[in-house]
């Protein structure tokens, strides 16, 4: 079983926040370019329709926009749950170092060698 470590904690809980908002604003941009997509397809379908291209033509290139539309919805929504997502693991990193960085700071002071020998009643000294 790998050894969980205030450091480690803190550094896997960074780790994974800059994961998340990378994937975030990764996910919204392709998000955004999902979007121009749908907007030149809708514009594509007015432009059919002003040279009297048959309707079912034109009902097709207005659906395949709002489909579109939907996806580039769909996936700003995602990215919007993955940057609340990262906002919840810099919480954690936070509460980490509130809650366990005293700990830490105390057995860095202490000439305490290896934290598996320590009892618990050494932690609660300070």
């Amino acid at each position: 079983m790998a050894q969980l470590t205030y450091k480690a904690l803190v550094r896997t809980t960074q780790a994974k926040e800059t994961a998340l908002l990378r994937n975030a604003e990764s996910i919204q941009k392709a998000a955004d370019d999902i979007k121009e997509f749908a907007d030149d397809t809708a514009a594509d379908a007015e432009a059919l329709g002003a040279k009297s291209v048959d309707r079912d033509s034109v009902g097709e290139c207005q659906d395949l926009a709002k489909l579109i539309q939907g996806v580039s919805t769909g996936a700003s929504t995602y990215a919007a749950k993955a940057s609340d997502t990262a906002k919840a693991a810099r919480a954690a990193g936070d509460q980490a170092r509130t809650t366990h960085a005293g700990f830490q700071e105390a057995f860095e002071r202490s000439d305490v060698q290896d934290l598996e020998h320590v009892s618990r009643e050494w932690f609660e000294q300070e």
